[in-house]
């Protein structure tokens, strides 16, 4: 039995869809193959993308691209960043052990470099251990994105950037977003030196929304918000080792603003009175999500695995995980939430 027709492809008109995507690292290749489905789907049109760390960085290239070349623009933009993300990583001292290697893990737990700079990490500042704050993402993204050209795209960008003298998050659009905006959103304080834009000092957004859904409900028409989620909100288990309790109080921290302004669309979806005030922008989001519950056996330091064999694992991932989705509810888009947000009103 064929899927019901929404009644956006019944009218012939594109499903008008913003984009959340969340940030982790390499675990980012995730989402783009999240996008590269998404791209696939001619009635599809993206209207805004909202980003966060390596989300921010998609988005951008994904925005780029598709200004420069429609779809296809886009999905070759976001295949060249990732392969120059891997290359970039071919002789660094982040890799993975041979017997991880044998046994297929992703892990760098076993890899020294790894063990000596989550150690250094917690003892010694970036600006001892990197004292001229260097960072080989700042060529590749200045080569991967005409950030004039970006500034005048058709999609509308938000990226998130948290001030560290203020603790809270800002969101740079388009014609604001420079490689050091990118590189801020993505800034952990324990692994760089913050990132000084107009004369603020800025670290990783994800401390402040990650992604952050605001300006997707205030500044686009979109009533429907695709998130792509890497995080995992739940696990078994209690952590215990000190690894897993960082990378489980990371995870926390990181998703706690975006389950609070999810939590504020199930409240006002409640109460709203459509038409009447700014609460139903808030209520009349319909939300979706893709993630994979293999991302929940990732742990921390398979962020740092650069290697072009994970990405490609992971791009795989996202899309079979984006094809599901759209083959499940590709006609509830335009009509239904499909992300069940009533359970956060327990919370």
């Amino acid at each position: 039995m064929s899927a019901p027709i929404s009644q956006s492809e019944a009218n012939n008109k594109p499903l008008m869809v913003d984009l959340a995507l969340q940030g982790g690292g390499a675990h980012g290749a995730f989402t783009w193959g999240v996008l590269d489905r998404l791209l696939e789907e001619p009635m599809i049109e993206i209207e805004g993308i909202s980003g966060t760390s390596a989300g921010a960085m998609n988005a951008a290239v994904l925005i780029d691209g598709y200004a420069a070349g429609g779809r296809e623009g886009a999905r070759s933009a976001l295949e060249a960043f990732w392969t120059r993300v891997s290359d970039a990583a071919r002789f660094s001292p982040f890799r993975r052990g041979p017997i991880d290697i044998l046994m297929g893990r992703w892990t760098l737990d076993a890899s020294p470099a790894f063990v000596a700079l989550d150690i250094a990490g917690r003892l010694i500042s970036p600006y001892d251990l990197n004292p001229l704050g260097s960072n080989p993402l700042t060529e590749i993204l200045s080569d991967c994105v005409d950030f004039d050209r970006l500034a005048k795209a058709p999609i509308r960008l938000f990226v998130t950037a948290t001030n560290v003298r203020t603790g809270q998050g800002r969101i740079f659009e388009n014609h604001e977003v420079t490689p050091d905006v990118l590189l801020a959103s993505a800034c952990l304080p324990f692994m760089f030196q913050a990132v000084e834009i107009d004369g603020e000092p800025y670290w990783d957004g994800g401390y402040a929304g990650n992604p952050t859904i605001t300006p997707l409900v205030r500044d686009c028409a979109a009533d429907d918000t695709i998130l792509v989620q890497i995080n995992p909100v739940e696990r078994t288990g209690t952590p215990r080792t000190a690894r897993e309790i960082v990378n489980r109080v990371n995870e926390v921290s990181f998703n706690a603003t975006l389950l609070k302004e999810l939590r504020m669309i199930a409240v006002l979806r409640e109460v709203a009175n459509p038409g009447v005030c700014e609460g139903a922008l808030w209520g009349r989001m319909r939300v979706h999500r893709i993630a994979n519950a293999a991302m929940n056996d990732l742990g921390y330091s398979s962020k740092m695995n650069a290697e072009w064999d994970f990405l490609a694992y992971l791009r795989d991932e996202g899309r079979k995980s984006a094809d599901a989705f759209m083959r499940a509810h590709r006609s509830d888009i335009g009509v239904r939430s499909t992300l069940d947000l009533e359970t956060l009103l327990d919370i």
